[in-house]
Order: structure tokens, then C-alpha cells, then sequence
């Protein structure tokens, strides 16, 4: 990987859509899921409640990163949404500063939620970043 690509930090994350790299991201979080509990009282067992399992959900992933080229790659997914809904696969992998792998999550039926670009402003000479949002439907890895 090319040294301008990295976001400069020690551990970074790549996403790629179907195989397709949307870039490098310096920061991810919601890589989480939960398994949703209907307690259940058993008539004439006073000694537990039931913890029956119902449902796993999945959070909302965020990915940040400095502005670069590779926005353009984002803006397309997320017009691809407006012409027909498809459910992709997705990778995320989180990677060292000399580009191996520490550790990665295959994510099934992915789609961009919500993009929120970089504030321009003369006055802030702040590091303009993007972020994106995407849901899931489970882990496939």
C-alpha cells in the first residue's frame, strides 16, 4: 500500500463492497451485535428465571477518515442505492502501518445509511473528515 494512503495512525481499516475497495478509514466503531433475552418464569421453579435467546441485532457501523480521492468511491455506492436497492457483502479488516492484518469481519446485505462530509471553514483549520454509516445483517465471519 502506498505511504499517502495511510491515515496515519497504527491501526487502520480498509472496506471494500463485493470485493470493491472504498478506501482506508483511520477510525471504526459498532462493530458490535446483541442477543435480544425473553425471560420466561417456569411455573414451580422458584430457583432461576428462563434466559430464552429471540433475536440478534447488529449496531450501526461508523468509519472516519481524513478527506481523499476515495470519497468519490463512497459518493458512487451511495447513489447506487437511488436506482434499486441491492443488499451487498462487505469487508472490514483492520490493519498494521505496514499493511498486514490484525483482524477482519465479513458483513451480510450492507447498506450505506448515512454520510456526513467535512466542515469547510477558513476560520477552523481543522483536518477536514467524512464519515460513514452503514447497517447490517449479520457477520459472516
Amino acid at each position: 500500500m502506498p505511504s499517502s494512503q495511510d491515515p496515519g495512525s497504527t491501526i487502520w481499516f480498509s472496506l471494500s463492497i463485493d470485493g470493491e475497495s472504498l478506501g482506508y478509514f483511520n477510525g471504526c466503531e459498532g462493530l458490535s451485535s446483541e442477543v435480544e433475552i425473553e425471560h420466561h418464569q417456569e411455573g414451580g421453579n422458584n430457583g432461576f428465571v428462563w434466559a430464552l435467546p429471540t433475536r440478534v441485532t447488529f449496531s450501526t457501523i461508523r468509519l472516519t477518515r481524513p478527506l481523499t480521492p476515495d470519497t468519490a468511491k463512497v459518493a458512487k455506492w451511495i447513489s447506487s442505492v437511488q436506482t434499486g436497492i441491492t443488499r451487498p457483502t462487505a469487508q472490514i479488516a483492520a490493519l498494521r502501518a505496514d499493511g498486514s492484518e490484525v483482524a477482519s469481519w465479513g458483513l451480510i446485505d450492507v447498506l450505506p445509511v448515512r454520510w456526513t462530509g467535512p466542515t469547510l471553514d477558513p476560520a477552523s483549520p481543522a483536518v477536514a473528515t467524512e464519515v460513514l454509516e452503514i447497517v447490517h445483517h449479520g457477520f459472516t465471519n
